[in-house]
């Protein structure tokens, strides 16, 4: 986990980032520094399996290691006293939602921001492979298979594609045990949605995804019962809308969001 700090006299709030599958903190380097320049501490860290962590690389063996992780992100950002904005990205919106189902009210952050939340898979999984994956996940769950995201599916940013070619920390491998999870996650953020908090929300997906479903996401917003939700589709966008050309209409966006809300 790092902290990326400000002055504690200008502080405004703490942002908890949580990023997504096969990707690690470097790739929210923009993020962080716009976020500090206006005056918002930043923590985040690796998720398990992923980046510098240590342990099998695209493993995990329970779903509830990433929400434990994400839990000691959210203490530690309340030690700051200060407003508390959770934002998870792709399958860390996932992660995001499953940790706001099972926190106690007192620890939930003041508002949750999601950016393209991985409630669905963008290319749907074959019966016949989905049965071999029960048996395997019985045998050998640590057995991994190319992830098969096709290069570039992310973001139509060329600076960013590059850099991605170059960083061999980036997972192109995942488990057996690893897809079991997000599967029965995914049908849990659905079925259990009841147990999403009254928290302010603000949902960002890409109008032009390529790997989570975005029919799925908005059928999730639709559902939640919440009294202040919001949600924006960015027409054209891919997947990573932060890491997008128009990352900078985004943020303003999403910072316009906070910022009504801690102005209330």
């Amino acid at each position: 986990m790092w902290k990326w700090e400000v002055d504690k006299k200008k502080a405004k709030g703490v942002f908890v980032i949580v990023h997504g599958a096969g990707e690690y903190h470097v790739r929210y380097k923009w993020v962080v520094e716009k976020l500090n320049q206006f005056d918002f501490h930043v923590i985040m860290g690796d998720l398990p399996g992923q980046g510098t962590t240590a342990g099998p690389r695209g493993h995990v063996p329970t779903f509830d290691l990433y929400i434990n992780t994400v839990s000691s992100w959210l203490e530690e950002a309340r030690r700051y006293d200060l407003p508390v904005i959770l934002l998870g990205h792709s399958m860390g919106g996932l992660i995001t939602t499953r940790t706001l189902m099972n926190l106690d009210e007192r620890d939930l952050p003041t508002m949750v921001l999601l950016s393209s939340p991985c409630f669905g898979l963008y290319n749907k999984t074959p019966a016949s492979k989905k049965a071999i994956s029960y048996m395997l996940n019985r045998i050998t769950p640590e057995l991994r298979f190319p992830s098969n995201l096709a290069p570039g599916s992310g973001t139509r940013d060329p600076s960013m594609r590059t850099r991605d070619e170059q960083d061999e920390l980036l997972i192109k491998k995942v488990s057996i045990r690893w897809y079991r999870e997000l599967e029965k996650s995914i049908h849990r953020a659905h079925q259990e949605i009841d147990t999403f908090p009254e928290i302010p929300l603000l949902l960002m997906q890409g109008g032009d995804d390529r790997i989570v479903d975005k029919h799925s996401v908005k059928q999730w917003f639709d559902q939640v019962d919440l009294q202040d939700k919001y949600y924006k589709e960015w027409e054209g966008l891919y997947h990573e809308v932060l890491n997008e050309p128009e990352k900078r209409e985004v943020l303003a966006h999403m910072l316009g969001f906070v910022t009504m809300h801690l102005n209330r």
